[in-house]
């Protein structure tokens, strides 16, 4: 016997409705690790800004004043409505009688892992 009644039987409309689910949930996920990448670049943005600031200010010094030594430190900055931990390393070393090697490295965590940037430059004491 045929049928003339149209329309979706129960089972069409579970199909349906497990596919819109399974499109719906890969869309959310697409979302979060999309914001979560944008998070770990805003965190690598400022730690990359906190290195630049620290070598211009040792860059900035006349050769003498740049010292040898490695100092630590740990700032916390604010950034798009969040503070966030960092430890910022500089080590100054001599690398000839007239030249200075300077690395600053920044380190971070975040989801538990742990991320670095390091810069490092060269100075030398050029005679005026």
């Amino acid at each position: 016997m045929i049928s003339d009644n149209q329309g979706f039987t129960l089972i069409e409309f579970l199909i349906a409705t497990v596919v819109l689910m399974i499109g719906l949930l890969g869309m959310l996920q697409g979302i979060n690790v999309a914001m979560d990448k944008n998070v770990q670049n805003m965190l690598r943005s400022e730690a990359m800004t906190v290195a630049d600031e620290r070598m211009m200010l040792k860059r900035g010094k006349a050769f003498d004043a740049i010292s040898t030594n490695t100092s630590y430190s740990y700032l916390q900055r604010y950034s798009r409505g969040v503070f966030k931990n960092y430890s910022v390393q500089e080590i100054g070393s001599l690398a000839t009688s007239s030249s200075k090697e300077i690395r600053i490295t920044v380190a971070w965590k975040y989801r538990k892992l742990r991320y670095t940037h390091v810069v490092s430059s060269f100075v030398t004491n050029s005679p005026l």
